[in-house]
């Protein structure tokens, strides 16, 4: 370690020991992605104040740990994550180094979201590197299906009301709030998808199980051969050959990872490609968990209603 970043991080050091006693205003809420931040902003409406740690446009699972999201960290009654080993390499050392007992696993603060929702793709049997970034708890992206998003309001809901007692009935309103917002746009978004029920698409990277789930899209397959493992000209040739046999016309990519093979793809098969949101701020216009979903849905519509 440089004598430079020595310094900094006694700086900081010194700076966390020092921070003032929490009064029992706003909780002060910190979550990994924006979408788990935007859920515990709709429950906590003004009694919260919300932080997100990664941004919408980039790679969950490689977030660099910066001394100032250590100082958030020190100051939050509440920290919440996705879990499922999703951002292993990155929050370990900021719980670590944030010297909030508060928010440590078992504390009063800490929220794990996937144990409020039933996780797809468990992986059996024996698991190794040479099968990728496999996730062995299971697929993480579950914040893609909305009836999560509701089971993870309720459980914030809950967490709130037992850190706040007192505004328990504001956080109660603020989830059934969300959760009528939920349902009303739910119908809306089956309903302009249901004509394409069942109709095969191939994805670049295996984020969207639990979004092709809840709206009848089948994911044919991957150009990535594995998860996390970038597609090699053999590879590219396998996609291209699944899209011809399969008639499959609709690429779906994620917007953080480089769209040079699936533009490869698409423009040697005529499938479209629809570069989909995967979180808040993904995307212009995907300001909160509600847009997330519009857009998502009306790119697929379009994308799909072209191949008829």
């Amino acid at each position: 370690m440089s004598l430079r970043v020595a310094r900094h991080w006694t700086v900081l050091t010194l700076a966390l020991l020092s921070a003032p006693a929490h009064s029992q205003d706003r909780l002060r809420v910190v979550a990994t992605i924006p979408d788990l931040a935007d859920i515990a902003r709709q429950v906590g409406g003004d009694r919260v104040e919300v932080e997100s740690i990664a941004v919408g446009v980039q790679d969950p699972h490689y977030v660099d740990p910066k001394p100032s999201f250590v100082v958030k960290l020190n100051r939050a009654d509440v920290f919440i994550q996705v879990g499922l080993d999703l951002e292993i390499g990155w929050v370990p050392p900021l719980l670590n180094q944030s010297r909030n007992s508060r928010i440590q696993r078992g504390g009063e603060g800490y929220i794990d979201a996937s144990e409020s929702v039933e996780i797809l793709e468990r992986p059996t049997g024996p698991i190794s590197r040479a099968q990728g970034d496999i996730h062995i708890y299971g697929n993480p992206h579950y914040w893609l299906d909305p009836i999560n998003g509701k089971r993870i309001a309720a459980r914030l809901a809950g967490a709130f009301a037992g850190l706040r007692p007192a505004w328990a009935a504001e956080f109660e309103a603020g989830r059934a709030k969300f959760t009528e917002r939920i349902d009303a746009a739910l119908d809306g978004w089956l309903s302009r998808l249901r004509p394409y029920e069942g109709r095969e698409v191939i994805a670049y990277h295996n984020s969207w199980p639990y979004f092709a789930r809840r709206f009848s899209i089948e994911v044919a397959g991957f150009i990535e051969p594995k998860p996390g493992i970038p597609p090699s000209p053999r590879d590219l040739v396998r996609a291209i050959d699944l899209i011809r046999n399969h008639r499959i016309q609709a690429i779906v990519h994620t917007v953080y990872y480089d769209d040079k093979p699936s533009r490869f793809v698409a423009e040697k098969t005529g499938a479209r490609l629809v570069t989909l949101a995967t979180s808040v701020g993904g995307a212009p216009g995907v300001q909160d968990y509600f847009d997330l979903f519009e857009y998502n849905v009306r790119l697929l519509v379009a994308a799909l209603s072209e191949t008829e």
